[in-house]
């Protein structure tokens, strides 16, 4: 009986798998499960709500009440509420494509404006997280080798030079993302001219310019930075202040790793699988199946945590969150 239910198992696992098997997107589900469908679309729900007021509270304090308007940090904060905010409009979107058992309704260039701004989303949040966490660094730096910090009207060009880049990494997904017809259902995807090889090497390099390299400079500035603390004293009129920020940084960046880590990791398993390097078996699509959307949501969870953290972790905007209620 054993080796029966188990010889079923694996002829409907097999099955599954040929079915999914010409699917080029290894972003696109293989289970159109309701439960995990409306699961899916209330995380989407819940983060699209929470993102829009967090980002916006965000956008209000900094650019309307002009809250410490030369700080740099803060002009890459404002930028990071930016992208987040452009992202968080797109989850209803794919809230409805989810609710259809992901397929998608809005036509092929939709597909490309709502797929593009969610891979530049990506793309931008972890250069701008980056960026602030060498500019913590380089100031920490400066003051305590009693030298003049950087002017923050540099910002503007480091602003400028990210939302290039992310622009020119997204290039890729805004030519080759189009609707296709796979097992009767209209899926928004990506559809490269050399296949599942392209489509590895594109994920490949979501990984690295999205993640690993990123997320490789981050930990060597902290590292730099804890090196100076420990064997300075910092010569600054508000140490406490400076102590904070650094705290709330390190706090989103951290937020940033634990949301992208578990997604990021079955995609490398997906890179293996499509370079042959791994098989196709029944783990992989259990986990493809039924972990990997999950991820996706937690991943997206990332553009609502921001903009929460840094309102919770900052006194000023505790302040002006505090009087902003009671004029309510």
């Amino acid at each position: 009986m054993a080796e029966d239910n188990e010889s079923a198992l694996l002829n409907r696992s097999q099955a599954e798998v040929d079915r999914f098997s010409n699917l080029e997107d290894i972003d696109v589900t293989a289970d159109g499960n309701p439960v995990l469908r409306f699961l899916i679309c209330v995380v989407y729900s819940v983060v699209c709500a929470a993102g829009l007021i967090g980002n916006l509270l965000v956008l209000f304090f900094i650019r309307v009440k002009k809250e410490r308007k030369r700080s740099t940090v803060n002009f890459f904060v404002f930028n990071l509420a930016v992208t987040d905010l452009q992202f968080v409009l797109t989850l209803p979107f794919w809230a409805v494509d989810t609710a259809l058992d992901f397929s998608w309704p809005f036509g092929n260039a939709m597909c490309k404006i709502i797929l593009s701004i969610t891979v530049m989303n990506m793309y931008a949040s972890v250069f701008f997280l980056t960026a602030m966490s060498v500019t913590r660094y380089c100031s920490v730096a400066s003051a305590l080798k009693n030298r003049r910090p950087q002017k923050s009207c540099s910002a503007k060009w480091i602003c400028a030079i990210i939302w290039t880049l992310a622009t020119l990494a997204t290039a890729p997904t805004s030519i080759f993302s189009t609707v296709s017809n796979v097992t009767g259902e209209k899926l928004c995807l990506l559809r490269f001219p050399g296949g599942q090889y392209s489509l590895a090497v594109y994920h490949i390099q979501k990984i690295l310019v999205g993640f690993v390299l990123p997320m490789c400079v981050v930990s060597i500035s902290y590292i730099m930075l804890l090196r100076f603390v420990r064997k300075r004293s910092m010569k600054t009129s508000n140490p406490k202040r400076r102590s904070q920020v650094t705290k709330s940084i390190t706090i989103v960046v951290l937020s940033f790793f634990l949301c992208w880590m578990p997604n990021q990791a079955i995609t490398l398993w997906s890179v293996l699988v499509k370079m042959n390097v791994a098989n196709w078996d029944s783990a992989y699509y259990i986990v493809h199946t039924y972990v990997f959307p999950l991820t996706v949501c937690l991943a997206h969870t990332n553009s609502c945590l921001n903009p929460i953290i840094y309102c919770l972790m900052r006194r000023e905007f505790r302040n002006k969150l505090k009087d902003l209620v009671r004029r309510g």
